[in-house]
């Protein structure tokens, strides 16, 4: 056993400090090479040709791609140090904003070189480089335990860097840069219309499951039925949910004129936000029990010899300890409600779900990621915001 302990040892010695990192960029490396970085086709609607990274946009930028890569793996036999997590977070943010900019450029070239109605769009390759990128990205800022401005800072920098490649008509060549350009003013309004449906079924429903999470932890005897209630409404699928609503709300619209006048009726976003708020009743009411009832009673017993008020209590106690797991709570709701929104344009409530249904009757997969992907996005942003103040709340929260 002794004489095996040094030759464990030596092997020991070749693994990474960080295996995340290289993994990352060994995935990355191998997915520029080995699928097609940008597709071309002929039309919308007839599959893309691959095309590799260095043919569609030279060699400087497969290079450059590569050099990062080369840069992420080095990282991870490196000391695990800040200095080194700083390092590869940049480096790894440099590869996502190449990546963006060579996807842009090859569709600049081959666009030029092919017919008016051909089409150039995002393969394989790309999608796997600029998920290995965003990820070593995270990785690196979380083991330099960046603080929240920092980490507010790189995300302001990319959406920034994102942004100003798409002003100056970088993405203009790609097929998603021209189904947005034909769809500009139509997509405004549907991403507005999405963050009205979110904003209405989230405000609600913590109007309605912080009282339930309240009454369930004050009087025990509700808790079982109450949550078994909320329990059910989670399984039954959405598009189910949307379809129980349609009957019930169409008789209302018809026997009260005035709903029907303020656009409540079985299709539109009155059943589209019931429904989303029914979702999010669970997860507010449920970290809103866990929340105050984890509350500490010494805590609570020191603020009463202090001679508080039981509502004095809650407000300058419990409230401010359960923040942070009731954000949580926030969190899930939201991102939840971002996603089913979606589906909700089955039933005419709009959003971004109408370009995510229109291009699957087209059959076109750029229509598709039109809705998708600024739908991702948002609750990535959303997420990311939220739990910088639940970050926030948990340091400065505690009274």
């Amino acid at each position: 056993m002794s004489a095996a302990a040094p030759g464990l040892a030596a092997r020991a010695d070749w693994l990474p400090c960080n295996r995340v990192l290289p993994v990352l960029a060994i995935a990355g490396l191998a997915g520029a090479a080995a699928c097609g970085f940008v597709g071309v086709a002929p039309n919308r609607l007839v599959s893309a040709r691959p095309v590799a990274l260095w043919v569609a946009a030279g060699p400087g930028f497969a290079l450059a791609l590569a050099a990062c890569g080369a840069v992420l793996f080095a990282a991870g036999y490196a000391a695990p140090r800040r200095g080194v997590a700083y390092l590869a977070a940049l480096v790894a943010g440099a590869a996502l904003l190449l990546a963006l900019g060579a996807a842009g450029h090859a569709a600049a070239l081959l666009a030029a070189a092919a017919s008016p109605a051909s089409r150039v769009s995002l393969g394989a390759g790309f999608w796997i480089v600029l998920a290995s990128a965003g990820l070593a990205l995270i990785d690196g800022l979380q083991r330099a335990e960046a603080r929240a401005p920092v980490q507010l800072l790189a995300a302001t920098l990319v959406a920034g860097s994102f942004a100003a490649l798409a002003e100056f008509g970088m993405f203009d060549a790609l097929s998603l840069g021209r189904e947005y350009a034909a769809r500009r003013d139509v997509f405004a309004a549907a991403m507005l219309r999405h963050v009205v449906l979110v904003v209405g079924s989230v405000v609600p429903a913590i109007a309605l499951g912080v009282p339930l999470g309240l009454a369930a932890l004050r009087r025990g005897r509700l808790e079982a039925p109450v949550f078994a209630i909320l329990n059910l409404l989670q399984t039954v699928p959405s598009i189910a949910l949307f379809g129980l609503l349609l009957v019930p709300l169409s008789a209302l619209a018809s026997a009260v004129p005035a709903l029907r006048a303020l656009g409540i009726g079985g299709v539109g976003p009155a059943p589209a936000i019931i429904a989303l708020v029914l979702y999010a009743l669970l997860p507010i009411a449920r970290n809103t029990l866990a929340g105050t009832g984890g509350v500490s009673p010494a805590a609570v017993d020191a603020a009463r010899g202090m001679g508080m008020t039981p509502r004095q209590v809650f407000w300058q106690v419990e409230l401010p300890l359960a923040l942070p797991v009731m954000f949580a709570g926030l969190r899930i709701v939201t991102v939840q409600a971002i996603g089913l929104a979606v589906v909700a344009a089955l039933i005419g409530a709009g959003g971004l779900g109408s370009f995510v249904f229109e291009g699957l009757g087209q059959y076109a997969t750029d229509l598709v990621l039109l809705g998708a992907l600024p739908a991702i996005a948002l609750a990535l942003a959303v997420d990311f915001l939220l739990r910088l103040g639940a970050a926030a709340l948990a340091r400065h929260g505690a009274p």
